[in-house]
């Protein structure tokens, strides 16, 4: 893929500008960052993710930018929130080109013997199931366009060899991989590209929420305290590596690019081997 347009001020020669984004997981972290970084370039955005507050302020971000948003709060795993999602955004910005799926939730911490059903269903329905009805939603208008970028948050977790307790997490993320793949197949030669990102290690939500948990659990969560660790002392990876490879995919002319595993630059995790 060919080098990064700077960011700042919004670039009118950027292939982002004047087009329609959808990016879920907005209100905070990596996607709040990926929907404002959308703006600067441009393009107009539809905000989504659960917390109202959250999308708000992300709106608010946004447009004081100069750009175009509106504010989404939904449940990405609803099917009737996905296609009033879908409406809205047409009706009010326009047909959506773009769609980066960063919503997610790493789930239960747990054996399997000793989880929560609801929470592991949960896990598979925010990371796996959301991803497929916001697709599903928008590929029509990108396949009328004839242009298209749809880039999924997945995660290196399912590129490990599977151990203990994140199973519902490594379960999702394997599954949107394969999912992925498939999207890509069916969308190859029509100018819409469906690739998925290992976002690199970064000081998230999702971060804490590991660290504080794996501190209650015994010896078979060690792995995952050093992994918290580890990210906490060095500060882990820079999340602008994220929202850059997100933009570099975006503006990517090429057309069979799709269908990738693709990576942070520079990423505190050496690549594994993916396809």
């Amino acid at each position: 893929m060919g080098a990064l347009i700077v960011q700042g001020a919004r670039n009118r020669t950027d292939v982002l500008t004047g087009k329609v984004g959808v990016v879920t997981g907005a209100g905070r972290g990596l996607g709040q960052r990926v929907a404002v970084a959308l703006a600067q370039a441009g393009a107009s955005v539809a905000v989504v993710a659960r917390t109202p507050s959250q999308v708000e302020a992300t709106v608010e971000r946004i447009r004081a930018t100069g750009a175009r948003a509106i504010a989404l709060p939904l449940d990405v795993s609803n099917a009737g929130a996905v296609d009033e999602l879908a409406r809205r955004t047409r009706a009010e910005l326009g047909p959506a080109t773009i769609l980066v799926n960063a919503a997610g939730i790493f789930g239960p911490i747990r054996l399997v013997a000793d989880s929560d059903p609801a929470a592991w269903i949960e896990t598979i329905a925010i990371n796996l199931i959301g991803p497929y009805l916001t697709c599903r939603a928008f590929a029509s208008d990108m396949l009328s366009a004839g242009w298209g970028r749809i880039v999924n948050f997945s995660s290196a977790a399912s590129l490990h060899t599977p151990g203990p307790l994140n199973s519902a997490y490594g379960t999702s993320k394997v599954a949107l991989n394969q999912f992925t793949r498939h999207l890509a197949a069916e969308l190859a030669g029509s100018g819409v590209t469906a690739n998925v990102i290992h976002p690199g290690e970064v000081k998230t939500a999702m971060w804490a929420g590991i660290r504080d948990e794996s501190q209650q659990l015994g010896e078979v969560a060690a792995g995952y305290r050093q992994w918290a660790e580890n990210v906490g002392e060095t500060g882990g990876d820079d999340p602008q590596k994220a929202v850059d490879l997100v933009l570099e995919i975006l503006r990517d002319p090429d057309p069979t690019h799709t269908g990738k595993f693709l990576w942070v630059k520079g990423g505190m995790q050496t690549p594994l081997p993916s396809w």
